[in-house]
């Protein structure tokens, strides 16, 4: 059974899993029907950063522009550009036993795509989550749904896997940023034009 974690709450993904190595993070959220009018692009991206906090490379930038790591550790796979169906919306593959020993962290992120230029922000969006599930068994280990009220951020980190001795845990983080992707990645030390 899924474990359903609060914002701040760290749960080890591992320590209850032995041998777990491939893992789903999938992410979801509605748009609200009162919304700007315009069709909405929410994108997500897996940062793996070093103990810096930083991506030691734009290769550990992993979104709908660079969909693969070199190694093949993290694979995003593909964009959903209009967020309607049930389930997630985007998904993430982790082979947890592949991330380099230089990544400490991964954390993830939602955005929305041109949001000034359509007047958009997390404030329409609702029932967002992230969840990560046993991609070999298909059983969900936890689950996060942001119950945050956000009304002008444009991005959000929803949560972040990090190695803690020989675990891997997740952190619930739930945290939203003005100035969409850009500011997510000068925040993570990914030059953008």
């Amino acid at each position: 059974m899924a474990v359903s974690l609060q914002k701040g709450q760290k749960v080890s993904i591992t320590k209850d899993n032995p041998g777990l190595s491939n893992v789903v993070v999938g992410l979801g959220w509605d748009v609200n029907r009162f919304d700007t009018g315009g069709g909405f692009d929410l994108d997500t991206a897996a940062f793996m950063l070093g103990d810096n906090g930083k991506c030691p490379t734009d290769n550990e930038f992993i979104f709908f522009g660079n969909l693969k790591h070199s190694t093949g550790c993290v694979e995003h796979l593909g964009d959903n550009r209009t967020g309607v169906g049930d389930g997630d919306d985007e998904q993430i593959k982790i082979n947890l036993n592949a991330i380099p020993a230089n990544i400490s962290r991964i954390a993830f992120s939602v955005t929305i795509y041109d949001a000034d230029a359509r007047r958009q922000n997390f404030g329409q969006v609702n029932n967002a989550y992230i969840r990560i599930y046993n991609e070999l068994t298909g059983e969900e280990i936890l689950r996060y749904d942001l119950g945050e009220d956000f009304s002008i951020e444009t991005a959000a980190v929803f949560g972040e896997l990090y190695r803690n001795n020989n675990e891997w845990k997740f952190n619930a983080i739930g945290s939203g940023y003005q100035g969409g992707l850009a500011a997510l990645c000068g925040n993570f030390g990914i030059d953008v034009e």
